[in-house]
């Protein structure tokens, strides 16, 4: 990875410029976050949306300067929601930063048939980078926000997607831990079946530039140890995980909001994955720190993306 951890990304994008545009801008973290933008110097203005009242209040509470923001005044969730959309789509801001808005009017402006986010054939699927004192590199977890009970196709696809930005962040062939309930294939674990179709696809060549591996538990895929203990031999990905792939939101879910609470030293980043519109996409209860290393991933990546597209 092109970064080893959260301050070294931090300092890779100082002094960029980007508008973000803020859907539910009436909350004190996201606005707090956008200050330590400002402060970071990762943030040049942007557009706030929300009850304007409520946004001036809470932007002085926090210390926001609001000269370089524009506000537009709004309450009705879903329509605050399309408007963030429809400016991004206009190119009045680079990404966009969920406030306090629900995921489900975030996801429904952004899957509206004109704004065409979702290329022919993906899906969207929730990405969140951690780091951890206790593991040796950074790692991502997914599907853990969008996709609730995916088949074995949109499986492969949020592999895909968490491949592709893993491959945008310097990890040129990442390594995928299928994680389940156990580490051996059991007809009445559905995942498992899953996992090992696969492992079983990625050997063949049908998922690609990654190694996948699986079925694993947690402990197999974070420790190489605990996985020669319980017999895995030859494997690649057991205490080298890039990416974690859990099998629906009823596991990740809880494993992302776990780790978010309570991980030692935890520090996180999360996106929207799969979209042609930069999204980023954290629970409205992560902290400020949280969604400004969301900011910096988002802007390392549209820079990245600009690197590879000349």
């Amino acid at each position: 990875m092109n970064f080893k951890n959260f301050d070294e990304l931090l300092g890779l994008v100082k002094g960029k410029t980007n508008r973000i545009v803020v859907p539910g801008a009436n909350n004190d973290e996201v606005l707090t976050a956008c200050k330590m933008g400002v402060d970071h110097k990762i943030i040049s203005g942007g557009i706030l949306i929300g009850p304007k009242a409520q946004v001036e209040e809470m932007a002085k509470k926090v210390g926001l300067n609001l000269a370089i923001f524009e506000i537009i005044d709004m309450t009705d969730l879903q329509e605050i929601c399309n408007r963030a959309v429809d400016l991004i789509r206009e190119g009045k801001g680079d990404f966009l930063v969920k406030g306090l808005v629900d995921t489900k009017f975030y996801m429904k402006a952004i899957l509206r048939k004109e704004v065409a986010a979702v290329p022919e054939g993906r899906v969207l699927s929730h990405f969140v980078l951690f780091e951890l004192a206790n593991y040796h590199k950074l790692f991502s977890v997914t599907d853990a926000a969008i996709l609730i009970s995916p088949t074995l196709e949109q499986k492969v696809k949020i592999t895909e997607n968490a491949v592709e930005i893993m491959r945008a962040l310097g990890v040129e062939k990442p390594n995928v831990a299928v994680v389940c309930p156990v580490e051996k294939v059991n007809e009445k674990i559905p995942s498992t079946l899953d996992a090992a179709a696969l492992a079983g696809m990625n050997r063949e060549g049908k998922i690609k530039n990654c190694v996948v591996e699986g079925p694993y538990d947690v402990y197999i895929s974070f420790s190489k140890e605990l996985a020669a203990e319980k017999g895995i031999k030859g494997a690649v990905v057991p205490g080298n995980t890039d990416i974690a792939l859990f099998p629906d939101l009823d596991s990740a879910n809880p494993v992302y909001k776990c780790l978010s609470f309570f991980g030692a030293g935890m520090k996180s980043a999360t996106l929207l994955a799969g979209s042609n519109i930069p999204v980023i996409l954290p629970s409205r209860t992560d902290s400020p720190m949280t969604k400004l290393h969301s900011i910096a991933l988002a802007c390392y990546l549209k820079d990245a993306a600009k690197v590879a597209a000349k």
